[in-house]
């Protein structure tokens, strides 16, 4: 499987995004998906999980209220709608195929390019 992120941009704080992940080469109808960030100088850390089979989200801290998770089994795409964006916020951003029922990224079974979000002050 393959998985490209894609709409990431320059925004100004308080702003919008939606990020897309599209998969080729197979399908994510069984895979947990999960949206991950690195900062510069900082560790990729995990940003948000949906269970393939129940749909249950998962969030940290950070962005809970202000980002969802969805996915399209259909379209073979998960995106990740992000508002009230901060300038913390800005970041690569991953999205990734997990295993184990782990977000770790020790769990992570394929990762997808990244997509550069970066939110002005």
């Amino acid at each position: 499987v393959q998985l490209q992120a894609s709409g990431g941009g320059l925004v100004q704080a308080g702003d919008s995004l939606r990020l897309s992940c599209l998969a080729s080469g197979g399908t994510l109808r069984n895979y947990d998906m999960g949206w991950f960030r690195q900062a510069p100088g900082k560790e990729r850390e995990f940003v948000s999980g949906i269970r393939w089979s129940s749909g249950t989200t998962y969030y940290t801290d950070s962005v809970t209220g202000r980002f969802t998770i969805s996915r399209d089994n259909a379209k073979n795409t998960v995106y990740l709608q992000m508002n009230s964006l901060k300038p913390e916020d800005t970041a690569v951003y991953y999205c990734a195929t997990m295993y184990g029922g782990s977000w770790r990224t020790s769990s992570v079974l394929y990762w997808g390019k990244g997509t550069l979000v970066t939110v002005s002050s």
